[in-house]
């Protein structure tokens, strides 16, 4: 006992449990699994994504109880999680458990997962009587008559296309996709193939006899002049850029 409290002191007065970690608990075949994380990362990891275990583990133990130091045993992690090497159980804990967010983490993480439910929509979403991209302002206010809430858990495309659904009623909205037609002139065509594809996927592309290149690009609508932009920039502007189909 003494060993496990003298740890859990020293995480204190190093600063490990601090409000930029969070316990990620799991409770299973009546045992309590608890493991220090940073949130972002096992946030990430909650979402389906990939991290380093490393970097997102905080100390190198699972405990039944964090706060008091008392370690799970080797046994124990055997016997639920089929193996002890905590690398593994720690993603199991991350993935299956609940993260013991406080209050401030929680507002800095919903705002945060906020902003990127509003970019992605004004990246992939049109207004399909204009045809043209909505600015994230007027997204932001049609989320709030629509008194939508943001979990901080889920994956921000699942999240956006509900709140699509939802402001739909408010705002004329839709998911869409464009295609643009790039000419690029011959100087550019050797090396343009590669940047546009980066920026959407090329669904066609041919070689004019002068020696310029002819591609159709599809990208999100929302996307229209954030690409075109990037083109003439790539181009010093004498690309020739036309919009064939927005829907």
């Amino acid at each position: 006992m003494i060993e496990f409290s003298f740890k859990i002191e020293v995480l204190d007065r190093v600063g490990l449990l601090s409000s930029k970690h969070v316990i990620a608990r799991y409770e299973a075949r009546g045992h309590r699994f608890e493991i220090l994380v940073k949130p972002d990362l096992a946030l990430k990891v909650k979402e389906g994504g990939e991290v380093d275990v490393d970097e997102m583990l905080v100390g190198d133990y699972v405990y039944k109880d964090i706060r008091r130091g008392f370690k799970a045993s080797p046994e124990v992690l055997r016997e639920v999680f089929g193996t002890d090497d905590i690398r593994v159980v720690a993603l199991e804990i991350v993935k299956r458990g609940e993260l013991q967010l406080t209050a401030e983490q929680r507002r800095a993480i919903i705002e945060a997962k906020k902003k990127q439910v509003i970019n992605f929509i004004a990246r992939n979403a049109i207004d399909p009587k204009t045809k043209l991209p909505i600015p994230p302002k007027r997204i932001e206010l049609a989320l709030q008559q629509a008194r939508v809430s943001i979990d901080p858990y889920r994956s921000v495309e699942v999240q956006a296309r509900e709140v699509i659904s939802r402001i739909s009623r408010i705002i004329p909205i839709k998911i869409a996709k464009a295609i643009l037609q790039v000419i690029t002139p011959p100087q550019y065509s050797g090396r343009i193939y590669r940047q546009l594809s980066g920026l959407g996927e090329v669904k066609k592309s041919r070689w004019r006899s002068d020696g310029s290149l002819e591609i159709e690009l599809e990208i999100p609508a929302g996307m229209q002049k954030e690409v075109i932009d990037k083109i003439n920039k790539f181009t010093r502007g004498s690309a020739s850029i036309k919009v064939l189909f927005v829907g």
